[in-house]
């Protein structure tokens, strides 16, 4: 029974498969065929609409809009967003280019793009603003030349864009590179097919073997990181990075940073949502959405990973910034103003900077220039934002404390040491646990944003196998599970903690241990 059930499903999941490859190879024939829900069908109908663009591609500019007064492009971070976007008539169309909408059409078939192209674009490398700059930037103009010049550039892109298929297109075989000359760091979106995508636990796409046979030819080993698209380029001028690949050649980007020739041209097309009905029906999607998201490449394995890189920042943070900002509030309990000061203008700054935007500048601009991995950073930068959020609990907590508590200890015999450990601090704390439980929940949440320095953490992992598969659904499900699981744990933790050390739970000889008496 049990293998017959496994046969049902592959048989399915064929079917469906065999379909999607029909639509994607017939893809003229589709779009003549279906007719737009919205009845758009020429670019100027789209003025005035809700249109939606990547951030940071530039690609409005590339076609010269707005043109008109009500033309305006929402942004949205992700390719994938702005087809959800548009399923959720969120949208009327959005810009994108034309291999990034076969992609896509591959897995939605109810996606059409309009005939007419809306402009071009030239795609570049951007090279790192650091010490290995202008060498680099020779060795890549060299290898765009000569990749132009013998058609091996030509070759790449027939073989990951034009004949794209997901099922199929693989690195064939990663060259061999000496790693003489070191290591360079490649800024990758990491979640785009056919340019950059996670598969098997490696990533795979145009972009990836580019890169892997420019340093197998120049001497070099290569390190993929993969981050948010518009963070690639401010990375790689702040220094962070020695490449940032698919860059939209613009002349105002041009100005601040180094980009090399471009090393492929591709057009761009607006895309509608066009009247498609599927022959799945609700509990076949479900399965096949379902087998997608976890079972296929093994991708429940990137939410495992995900899961661990999100819980170390948080431990570790919490740990560290609890340490930080309990030695924050010792030095500063007894009025010094050196202590005071500095503890106040940190707290200024950083309760007074978004948390993207404070570990952005950590990463590009504080260790811009070092080598310090995404983790690390979040950990300092968190570290940070829950000991400032510890130096404030404290300073309530025993604020609601009668100065008398401490008269009545140091006059039974306690040292101030004693008398602020045994005596104050377990009352202190009835107080601002219950908030810095809260303040653990926020921190889980708040790490979602890593993703910008270029962290693999739960919500980017998610990020690239929605980003993979094109489905929604149990990717978001799975990420906000995951979370809840995580913040149900921690606070278990703290819950425990609390327990231990509520002043009613503890004997009278554990409090006066230590104490001399008084004769």
């Amino acid at each position: 029974m049990k293998n017959r059930i496994n046969k049902i499903i592959v048989l399915i999941l064929c079917l469906v498969m065999a379909f999607q490859a029909v639509a994607f190879a017939d893809g003229e024939t589709q779009e003549q065929e279906m007719i737009p829900k919205n009845g758009i069908t020429t670019i100027d109908e789209l003025h005035g609409k809700r249109l939606g663009v990547q951030t940071g591609t530039l690609y409005e500019q590339a076609i010269g809009w707005p043109k008109e007064e009500t033309d305006k492009f929402e942004q949205y971070k992700m390719p994938n967003d702005m087809l959800l976007a548009l399923e959720s008539n969120k949208l009327d169309a959005y810009l994108i280019e034309e291999v990034g909408f076969y992609a896509q059409r591959y897995e939605h078939p109810e996606l059409m793009r309009l005939k007419e192209k809306a402009g071009e674009s030239q795609f570049a490398v951007i090279v790192g603003n650091n010490e290995k700059q202008d060498v680099l930037f020779a060795q890549m103009e060299e290898f765009i030349a000569e990749g132009k010049a013998n058609g091996w550039l030509d070759g790449l892109y027939d073989y990951w864009v034009r004949n794209w298929n997901p099922n199929t297109c693989k690195i064939e075989t990663i060259p061999e590179t000496t790693g003489e000359n070191g290591e360079v760091i490649i800024a990758i979106e990491g979640g785009y097919e056919p340019f950059s995508y996670e598969s098997n636990g490696q990533f795979e796409g145009y972009d990836v073997e580019f890169m892997m046979n420019f340093c197998a030819k120049y001497g070099y080993t290569w390190n993929f990181q993969a981050m948010e698209f518009d963070a690639i380029a401010v990375g790689a001028i702040a220094g962070k990075y020695d490449f940032g690949m698919n860059i939209v050649v613009d002349e105002e980007r041009a100005e601040d940073s180094v980009l090399t020739d471009w090393y492929y041209v591709c057009d761009l097309v607006f895309v509608v949502e066009g009247e498609y009905e599927s022959d799945m029906g609700f509990f076949e999607n479900m399965a096949y959405s379902f087998e997608k998201t976890f079972i296929r490449d093994n991708r429940w394995r990137l939410f495992a990973e995900g899961m661990g890189r999100t819980l170390l920042i948080t431990v570790m943070s919490i740990i560290l910034g609890t340490a930080l900002g309990f030695a924050a509030y010792m030095a500063c309990r007894h009025g010094n103003k050196v202590a005071n000061g500095i503890t106040g203008v940190i707290n200024w700054l950083i309760e007074g900077i978004p948390t993207v935007v404070f570990l952005m500048i950590l990463s590009f601009v504080i260790f811009g220039k070092t080598q310090l991995s995404g983790t690390l950073i979040s950990i300092i930068g968190f570290s940070f934002i829950f000991g400032c959020g510890m130096y404030g609990m404290l300073k309530v907590g025993f604020g609601a404390i009668h100065k008398g508590q401490f008269e009545a200890a140091t006059a039974l015999g306690y040292s101030d040491t004693q008398s602020f450990f045994k005596i104050l601090l377990p009352q202190a704390a009835q107080h601002f646990l219950p908030i810095y439980k809260s303040n653990v929940v926020s921190l889980i949440k708040e790490t979602s944003v890593v993703g910008y320095i270029a962290v693999m953490d739960l919500t980017k992992m998610g990020d690239l196998v929605r980003s993979r598969t094109y489905l929604a659904f149990f990717a978001l499900i799975a990420v906000a599970v995951l979370y809840f699981v995580m913040e149900a744990v921690l606070v278990a933790i703290v819950n425990r903690v609390q327990l231990r050390i509520d002043p009613k739970r503890r004997s009278k000889e554990k409090i006066l241990e230590g104490i001399v008496e008084k004769e």
